[in-house]
């Protein structure tokens, strides 16, 4: 574990001192790569600022997944969003006997204060920061600190442009990381350098397809804490593979308990934890139980993110990408929980006038993630990772797309090509 900065995070902790204490400069970019220790210098930073955390520092990610290797790394932290929006209380629509109904599709409401104390926000992963929540980010007027790596690929949804000018980028790969061949793999990943066939210390390893046996591949596979791949094709047949290593028969389509599932689709309507600090939102990853057929292509199930020990109950979901490999509802379409516990679409008037209606809730998606694409796995960490070479399929940002895919391995890394 570090316990003193190097030059490079010294050049960075006084400039960011020096911005804080001394310019009315609202933004400070930190960018770095992996191994130079961004984690470590914020919290020195902020401690040297003589900012009490979570009161007057705030950290903050913009999915709970990124929030949650904060929080693992012993640094509290929530997700921007639980920062500064408020679900819209006063937006439901009256009957025509004045009683007030909830919408169907709740809204939020930027809030108007975020805590008189907060001197600081600092922002990890911020290339993931969409410009509209950057924008009401911002309209606060408090400082903030954005930290990211700039190697890592784009998000899909082309977000902000804030690493691509950082204020300061650290490069120097702290001691304790010098070693570490995840790291070196990373830094030649980084410079587009090929990776040869071998393994990397006890840590790292990298086969050409084909190389396991039957045996060694499925002892492996299972161990893996995440399955990195680049194509959906290969997404596929790597989650039909783990499940019949779980001896789950190809009949049963739906997942059983305890199975690996991703959501697709941002809810921020659902909070995922007691303290309502994280939403489920797309990419996180997690566990589910107890789950049920329901009509028009609608499933119920419980959900417990794989960073999370809160068990999220019934929720309802498009059962056709699993049934029929596709979606059958639309974005923001709605589930109606009857009075029983189950659920049918909101469309089915035929249903809905027999019975009384509970309430709508909106229809979450999911699917397996034994195996995920790296842009799903962006902003996670994973003890052991297994990585499926694809890079070539992403053109100019074959090696940016590599090494954000070796770099979500924290521990141990098995590149297959």
């Amino acid at each position: 574990m570090q316990d003193e900065l190097t030059s490079d995070q010294r050049n960075a902790e006084k400039l960011i001192r020096e911005w804080y204490l001394n310019t009315d400069d609202q933004v400070f970019v930190l960018s770095g790569y992996a191994g130079t220790g961004k984690t470590f210098l914020l919290k020195r930073v902020v401690e040297g600022l003589g900012l009490e955390v979570g009161r007057e520092a705030v950290f903050v990610a913009p999915t709970g997944k990124a929030a949650s290797v904060l929080v693992k790394n012993g640094t509290p932290a929530s997700t921007i969003h639980s920062l500064i929006y408020v679900r819209d209380e006063e937006d439901f629509d009256v009957n025509e006997d004045g009683e007030v109904l909830q919408k169907s599709r709740l809204s939020f409401i930027k809030k108007e204060k975020i805590g008189e104390n907060i001197r600081l926000i600092v922002v990890d992963e911020s290339s993931m920061v969409d410009n509209l929540i950057l924008r009401d980010l911002l309209s606060y007027g408090v400082k903030c600190l954005f930290s990211g790596d700039n190697a890592q690929l784009p998000p899909v949804n082309g977000a902000n442009i804030l690493l691509e000018q950082p204020d300061y980028q650290l490069t120097e790969i702290v001691r304790q990381e010098r070693d570490n061949p995840i790291i070196r793999l990373a830094e030649a990943a980084r410079r587009g350098e090929y990776i040869d066939y071998g393994n990397y210390g006890d840590k790292a390893m990298v086969i050409p397809a084909g190389f396991l046996k039957p045996d060694e591949r499925r002892r492996l596979f299972v161990k893996a804490d995440q399955i990195i791949v680049g194509r959906n094709k290969t997404r596929a047949a790597v989650n039909r593979e783990m499940r019949a290593y779980q001896g789950i028969s190809p009949e049963r389509k739906l997942p059983v308990d305890g199975e690996k599932v991703i959501c697709t689709l941002n809810n921020w309507e659902r909070f995922i934890d007691k303290e309502r600090a994280f939403n489920l939102v797309n990419g996180v990853i997690g566990y589910c139980y107890n789950v049920e057929e329901q009509p028009d292509h609608l499933g119920k199930m419980d959900f417990r993110a794989e960073f999370l020990p809160d068990v999220v109950r019934s929720l309802p979901f498009d059962s056709a990408v699993f049934t029929h490999g596709a979606y059958a509802h639309r974005y923001g379409e709605m589930a109606v929980r009857l009075v029983d516990g189950t659920f049918v679409h909101e469309s089915d008037y035929a249903v809905l006038r027999r019975v009384k209606a509970k309430k709508e809730e909106t229809i979450c998606r999911f699917e397996f993630a034994y195996a995920v694409t790296c842009h799903k796995a962006q902003g996670s960490e994973f003890d052991f990772a297994v990585v499926f070479d694809e890079s070539y399929l992403f053109g100019e940002d074959r090696a940016r797309w590599l090494y954000t895919a070796v770099t979500r391995a924290r521990k141990k890394l098995l590149i297959i090509r």
